[in-house]
């Protein structure tokens, strides 16, 4: 008989299957299956998996009890043992029964792409807010299939499936999770008034706020750090970000805004951590400007702009000003990219590693923020309004005449809504 996979040695890879169903139902959704088979290969392999294989099966509905056929079943096992796999992950959400019925039939470690995202969530995390939201994610998602994962929440091992809220809080009764998820909603309230708390107080500065979205590893950490030199981390893997970083951006009149870099979105992104994340999404719904970062080497491309946009309908962010960033403009292939030029003014292919390129970005940024050309005659002693007019504005042009300073300042609506009536107050509007 061979060896149980339910190994305590915390040294040993996970060594995997991958699984995917394809119903007709999944056929006529928003997700591809190929493409989301390809993404489960990059996940995997983002989580320290070894893939050793995969396979897929069309069928009319899912098998209630097995997810696929019994006959795929029996495939699935004569396939780990000659392989010798330790793991089968499923491209598609499991029940609790089926992952039960699962590990007794094949005597595997049961994962599902739902588990599989949150494991790497709980790898990237490193904030407490983040830590805080993984964790409400993955409660909220095994809360309802305890029963269904009890060798993988009993395993004293590694590996994926067990990061996170760890064994200690999994094994106590649905009550205490309960309690638990109550706790870290509670938490997460106080985050969401927090960070709105910041976001009433830039706005009231005058600050403009730019986020960064798209897919994930279309390069917005990238971006980010090109244009600001923040010190963040970026590798060319999924989900390389998981906590929002903000930083300043000097447009190139001198104006500052705020860049936000959000974490990036996959097809099929789980419901839970969409809801534990909303508190950080809202930073784009917040936002004034959205580039929308797209990887433009990638064949899959036009796939993944219809999973970002809804998304952000999701969120309700979907009417924002945006220009569309095809990025790594680098990495295509011959011709390949030439269609994208005819996007409209709203769209820029580029690559973050050109300075040219990235000076074209700062000056459609700040085209699209900036707005009406209003002249101002300000008095001479009231530095505040001067220095108001400066700050929330680009002043084009400052005229002396006496006691009064004749001042052409540009202002996006938003600016002068907030700012300009308090402008206009003291200083006669020409």
């Amino acid at each position: 008989m061979r060896q149980s996979t339910y190994d305590t040695d915390t040294d040993l890879q996970d060594r995997a299957i991958l699984v995917s169903l394809v119903t007709p139902n999944i056929k006529r959704g928003s997700s591809d299956p190929e493409l989301s088979l390809q993404e489960l290969v990059s996940l995997a392999e983002t989580a320290g998996v070894e893939v050793l294989a995969s396979m897929t099966q069309n069928k009319e509905k899912v098998d209630t009890k097995w997810f696929i056929g019994k006959g795929k079943v029996e495939e699935l096992r004569a396939m780990s043992d000659e392989l010798g796999a330790t793991t089968a992950i499923f491209d598609q959400e499991l029940s609790g029964a089926q992952v039960r019925n699962l590990e007794e039939a094949l005597d595997l470690k049961i994962i599902d792409r739902t588990q599989l995202i949150l494991d790497i969530f709980a790898q990237r995390a490193k904030t407490r807010e983040g830590i805080i939201q993984v964790e409400l994610a993955q409660l909220s998602y095994l809360l309802p299939r305890l029963s269904g994962h009890g060798k993988n929440l009993s395993r004293l091992g590694g590996g994926i499936g067990t990061r996170g809220p760890g064994e200690s809080k999994l094994e106590t009764d649905r009550r205490h999770i309960r309690d638990r998820i109550s706790d870290l909603k509670n938490v997460l309230d106080e985050v969401v008034k927090h960070r709105t708390l910041h976001r009433e107080r830039r706005r009231k500065s005058g600050v403009q706020q730019v986020a960064l979205v798209g897919y994930t590893n279309a390069g917005k950490s990238t971006l980010l750090r090109e244009l600001t030199q923040a010190d963040v981390y970026v590798e060319n893997q999924l989900f390389a970000t998981l906590d929002p970083t903000s930083r300043n951006l000097e447009l190139p009149s001198g104006k500052e805004v705020v860049l936000t870099d959000t974490v990036g979105f996959i097809q099929n992104l789980p419901h839970d951590l969409v809801a534990a994340f909303r508190a950080t999404l809202e930073e784009v719904c917040e936002a004034d400007l959205v580039l929308h970062v797209i990887d433009s080497a990638s064949e899959m491309r036009e796939e993944q702009i219809s999973v970002v946009n809804n998304i952000m309908r999701e969120l309700g962010a979907d009417g924002k000003p945006t220009i569309m960033v095809y990025n790594k403009i680098d990495m295509c292939i011959g011709d390949d990219h030439q269609f994208l030029r005819a996007g409209g003014q709203d769209t820029l292919v580029m690559s973050a590693f050109n300075k040219d390129d990235l000076q074209r970005l700062l000056q459609t940024v700040q085209d699209k923020l900036s707005g009406d050309t209003r002249v101002f005659h300000v008095p001479a002693d009231r530095g505040d309004l001067i220095a108001l007019a400066y700050r929330t504005g680009d002043v084009i042009e400052q005229a002396v005449d006496g006691d009064i300073i004749k001042l052409t300042v540009e202002l996006n609506k938003q600016d002068f809504k907030v700012h300009g009536h308090r402008l206009a107050a003291y200083a006669e509007q020409v």
